[in-house]
């Protein structure tokens, strides 16, 4: 499949997010996680594709070790297809090991992509708790602690200081939890915009959800698909399958689609920003266009919203500290912060 002129997807056709700050976001985006199975080579020339098609949110970090050529493609395509950068949505986050200094990081990631501005910056995880790329799931840093706030509000005040310097148009958390963020909501003086939380079928977060956007900060979606093609550190013998589900299933043969298209729908119009990932041209680009026709209709929202399994598939196990209990204590199931 090769994407031609008029299969690009137009951009009036494409849902939109408005955040806090009064910023458009895209209503669905681009991820550009290889999973450790495909290469910065590979995932970049999948983000130049897909900007050909229509994609404008563009979620990166520097963790993923192909910002850089990333921002090859991104300065291409800009010129390509003359794309204003006003018209671009890219997304960046500061990793766990660079908590003390997040300007330093940012700026990094800034000349990597070629960009003299973030339109979002994240911090990635809560934790300033390191591992190496490609680890197995048993892999702990013994340098590794429970989430402390003093520590985190530090983090965040170099967040609210990209925004002040101008390199940073929004900022927002990822992999949080509601007795985590009820303290950055108390104390930050520029709150999050938006909170990247694993989301699909089989893991809704409804309670997150509910959460996030009667604070008004924008939920985005990763894994949208259940993700198969993740880190074997982060599979388990307890996962579910969301594309293998029988609702899902019957939806995709109602509309004649690919079952993880159906995924991609009801995120969006759930309300939340899906970010699937892809180096196929085929399915990057039926993941956008699929969010512009054939919606689910009432019944089968209904029905999607009945199958959650609370199926977490992203369990951050490598990021605990020396006595914790288990990867639950990262995610604060009982309401309050483990220490």
């Amino acid at each position: 499949m090769t994407i031609t002129t008029d299969m690009v997807v137009a951009q009036s056709l494409i849902p939109t997010k408005q955040l806090r700050n009064g910023a458009s976001m895209p209503a669905i985006g681009m991820g550009t996680f290889g999973s450790d199975r495909f290469g910065p080579e590979e995932v970049s020339e999948a983000v130049y594709g897909a900007l050909r098609s229509g994609y404008r949110l563009i979620d990166c970090a520097s963790i993923y070790g192909n910002e850089q050529q990333i921002g090859e493609v991104l300065a291409r395509a800009q010129q390509d297809f003359a794309i204003p950068r006003e018209e671009l949505f890219i997304t960046s986050k500061v990793w766990n090991d660079q908590h003390d200094n997040v300007i330093a990081s940012c700026k990094q990631s800034l000349q990597d992509l070629q960009l003299d501005y973030l339109d979002l910056y994240l911090v990635h995880w809560p934790f300033p708790n390191f591992h190496p790329i490609g680890c197995d799931g048993d892999s702990r840093s013994p340098d590794a602690t429970p989430y402390i706030h003093k520590a985190f509000m530090k983090t965040w005040r170099q967040m609210e200081q990209l925004v002040e310097m101008g390199l940073v148009k929004a900022i927002g958390t990822s992999n949080m939890t509601i007795p985590k963020l009820e303290l950055v909501l108390r104390d930050a003086a520029i709150k999050p915009a938006v909170s990247e939380m694993e989301c699909h079928p089989l893991f809704q977060q409804q309670a997150m959800f509910d959460y996030l956007t009667a604070n008004d900060i924008v939920p985005i979606g990763f894994c949208p698909i259940g993700s198969p093609t993740r880190p074997d550190r982060d599979k388990t013998a307890e996962d579910l399958v969301d594309i293998e589900h029988p609702v899902v299933q019957a939806a995709a043969k109602r509309l004649g689609v690919h079952p993880a298209i159906i995924c991609i729908k009801w995120a969006v119009q759930r309300g939340h920003v899906p970010i699937p990932f892809s180096v196929r041209e085929n399915e990057y680009y039926s993941n956008l266009r699929s969010v512009t026709e054939h919606p689910l209709n009432d019944q089968e929202m209904q029905d999607l919203a009945k199958i959650d399994a609370n199926n977490r598939l992203i369990k951050g196990q490598v990021f605990l500290w020396e006595g914790s209990k288990g990867w639950e204590d990262l995610w604060d199931l009982d309401g309050t912060i483990a220490s």
